[in-house]
C-alpha cells in the first residue's frame, strides 16, 4: 500500500507528498479552468499516469525477456469535454529507440497497453488511443 498525503496550498495549488520517498508534486489549475498553468494539473497528472505505467511495465516485460527499451519516450495528448468536465481522450505515441525486437517482443509491448494496472482501472468510457512506433518505420 502506497500512502500520499495532498495538501491546498491555495491559489488553486496543491502539492502532494509521496510519503516513502518524501517526493513532492505540485499541482496547479490548467488556465482553461481559472488556474495559471505553472504545473501540472490534476488531470493531466491523471493522463500522464497511463504512459508512466505502460513504460514502466514494458519495461519489467523486457527485463524479463532479456532485452531492454532504454531510451523509449512517450508522447501524450490529453483531450478534455464539458458537462461534464472530465478527460475524454488521451492519445499516446510511444516511439522505441530501436528496431531490432522480435515479433514476440513487440506483441509482448503490444500486451501491456491494454493490461498495465492504470489501463485496467480506468473506465472503459475513457477513449484511449496508443500507438507504438520503431525507430526506422
Amino acid at each position: 500500500m502506497s500512502k500520499m498525503t495532498t495538501t491546498y496550498i491555495g491559489d488553486l495549488k496543491t502539492e502532494c507528498l509521496h510519503h516513502l520517498s518524501g517526493h513532492k508534486i505540485t499541482t496547479d489549475a490548467p488556465p482553461d479552468n481559472n488556474g495559471k498553468g505553472d504545473f501540472f494539473s490534476p488531470t493531466d497528472l491523471f493522463a500522464v499516469s497511463l504512459p508512466a505505467c505502460i513504460l514502466t511495465i514494458m519495461g519489467m516485460a523486457a527485463q524479463t525477456q532479456g532485452f531492454n527499451i532504454d531510451g523509449a519516450v512517450a508522447e501524450t495528448e490529453k483531450i478534455m469535454a464539458a458537462n461534464p468536465r472530465r478527460v475524454a481522450e488521451i492519445r499516446i505515441t510511444i516511439t522505441f529507440p530501436h528496431n531490432d525486437y522480435t515479433d514476440r517482443q513487440k506483441r509482448a509491448l503490444q500486451h501491456v497497453v491494454d493490461t498495465c494496472p492504470v489501463s485496467s482501472s480506468l473506465s472503459k468510457e475513457l477513449n484511449r488511443v496508443v500507438e507504438l512506433k520503431y525507430k526506422g518505420e
